[in-house]
């Protein structure tokens, strides 16, 4: 990786300067759009004592879900517990600090995060668990709790494409919260399939602009499916 040119030759060095007790974004939603491969890279490295940020946390035995079984997070901020049986063993056990927070709530965290802007109002969660404990405002009679932005020490993406300026594009629902995540990192990391020249792709056409990408690697992925349903 030199000047313009944010291509890495490995998974370490993607994820060089990651180191126990950081916050991590992670891009995805389910299994759909994962950065697979650098959360494997994060398992083989060991780091630990995590806080994850992200939809969910994958299934038992593939995406965020394998960082559970060696208890490499120590919290965990998400909309849902999803597929992962590991990862409700945990909560219910105590042995995982967890954050459930709505889904567009955690979604505009990021987005504020990465927009510079500390904190924002909404209605949603109002009048339930999770408003305890937060300023409260009227905005056209109807009451709105205040929600702090998330940043994270590291952002891990899964795009489509990229050029090597890192200006990527996400396919599809494949984009989810990956650019909100991008966004947000204080060093952001992107996984792609294609990795091509500058003025290859549309400048119309790109999701995350280079500006917010600092580190990108080409991959192979398994893209597996989270739980498949077919016609009789």
């Amino acid at each position: 990786m030199a000047g313009f040119d944010k291509r890495v030759n490995s998974y370490a060095e993607a994820l060089e300067g990651l180191e126990d007790g950081m916050t991590v974004l992670a891009g995805g939603f389910g299994l759909c759009g994962i950065p697979e491969n650098l959360i494997a890279e994060i398992k083989r490295k060991g780091t630990r004592d995590l806080t994850v940020v992200s939809n969910n946390c994958g299934v038992d035995g593939f995406g965020l879900g394998v960082l559970l079984e060696d208890r490499q997070i120590r919290k965990m901020i998400a909309s849902y517990v999803g597929e992962n049986a590991l990862f409700e063993k945990q909560l219910l056990n105590g042995e995982l600090e967890v954050e459930l927070t709505p889904q567009g709530t955690l979604a505009e965290k990021m987005r504020a995060g990465g927009a510079g802007i500390p904190a924002f109002y909404t209605a949603t969660g109002y009048g339930t668990p999770i408003a305890e404990g937060k300023d409260v405002r009227d905005f056209n009679g109807r009451p709105h709790i205040l929600e702090h932005a998330i940043t994270g020490d590291f952002a891990i993406v899964k795009g489509w494409k990229a050029d090597r300026y890192g200006n990527v594009i996400y396919r599809h629902t494949a984009q989810n919260f990956n650019p909100l995540a991008a966004a947000a990192g204080r060093i952001t990391v992107v996984e792609v399939e294609e990795i091509v020249e500058p003025g290859e792709i549309d400048p119309t056409q790109i999701h995350t602009p280079g500006i917010y990408v600092d580190r990108i690697i080409c991959g192979t992925f398994e893209k597996r499916i989270e739980k498949r349903t077919v016609r009789s």
